[in-house]
């Protein structure tokens, strides 16, 4: 058998839908000792699995010993038509408005992990924010972007509005030159607008202050220091990409239909999960990203977002009279 070239591999992806696919090796992370540092000083809060897979995000050869390379592809999420996000709406972060991208993504990273085996591959395993894998390094280090100063990978011509996939694979493929440089410049518009200030500073991020750690990892009351200034947010939250200028110039519509925008939140009033039952949120939303904090946490959120919203919307009341 005629093992599959790299370019076969990454024609593979883009008819699969991927926007954009490279292949790297599997040295030790260049960001080891930031990621120590980052988990002495707290900043995962209470995400402790990432301490227990801290070995392996440092040295991404643990993730499966039989592998040889990484084949990285980037699945586009971004649809303009969003289903929350209006002005004075409560809002969830545009990749949980449709199927859960852990299901719609997979599926067909498994279809490129098939097509591996189907072209000499003993090993071929894939994962989508489903492992101890440093995904957006191993993007960069595929030459698909740059980590900016909001932690996400940015694409030049593309933005950051995609899902990072991954397959460790034994195949010898041909691997890509990393991405080296850095096109965020002078610009900090997403440090300047987050409204918890969860950035320490560039390229830093505080997760206990970000408000997509607070509505989908805390599971006790918000902060009562942070709950008032999430503006309406009631799962994770899109400002620093939505601020972003590459993705205000090159965001496209995505081509995959089940990342179309549902519609079961337009409209939805301040009672929208206190009134709702288990088997109707489980009919709603179980192959959604809004199941995994689940009802209690969504009512929680829900309230907060709601409460945010009147009082931003009292303030400017009374700035106007």
């Amino acid at each position: 058998m005629t093992l599959v070239t790299a370019g076969e591999v990454k024609a593979r992806a883009a008819d699969l839908g991927f926007i954009a696919c490279g292949i790297t090796d599997l040295q030790p992370s260049a960001y080891a000792e930031e990621l120590e540092e980052w988990l002495r000083r707290g900043y995962g809060g209470t995400m402790r699995y990432l301490n227990r897979q801290a070995a392996k995000r440092r040295d991404p050869r643990k993730v499966d010993p039989a592998a040889r390379r990484v084949v990285v592809v980037l699945d586009n999420y971004y649809y303009s038509e969003h289903s929350t996000g209006a002005e004075g709406a409560t809002k969830v972060a545009r990749y949980a408005s449709s199927r859960d991208y852990h299901l719609v993504t997979l599926n067909r990273i498994n279809g490129l992990a098939d097509f591996l085996i189907g072209h000499g591959a003993k090993a071929a395993r894939p994962y989508v924010d489903t492992g101890p894998v440093p995904e957006r390094e191993l993007a960069q280090r595929a030459g698909l972007g740059w980590i900016g100063k909001n932690t996400m990978l940015l694409r030049p011509g593309v933005g950051s509005w995609f899902f990072i996939g991954t397959v460790f694979t034994d195949l010898p493929l041909q691997i890509d030159s990393p991405f080296v440089s850095d096109h965020c410049g002078s610009c900090t518009r997403c440090l300047d607008a987050c409204p918890t200030s969860a950035f320490v500073e560039p390229h830093l991020l505080d997760a206990t202050k970000c408000i997509s750690y607070l509505t989908i990892e805390w599971k006790k009351e918000l902060p009562a220091e942070l709950a008032g200034r999430f503006d309406g947010w009631a799962f994770g939250c899109d400002i620093c990409n939505e601020v972003c200028p590459w993705n205000l110039r090159f965001a496209e519509d995505t081509r995959i239909e089940e990342f179309r925008p549902r519609r079961d939140l337009p409209g939805a009033g301040p009672s929208y999960f206190d009134a709702m039952t288990d088997e109707e949120f489980d009919r709603r939303f179980a192959d959604t990203a809004l199941s995994r904090p689940g009802l209690e946490l969504m009512r929680r959120n829900w309230r907060n977002a709601v409460a945010t919203l009147r009082e931003a919307q009292a303030g400017l009341a009374n700035r106007r009279q």
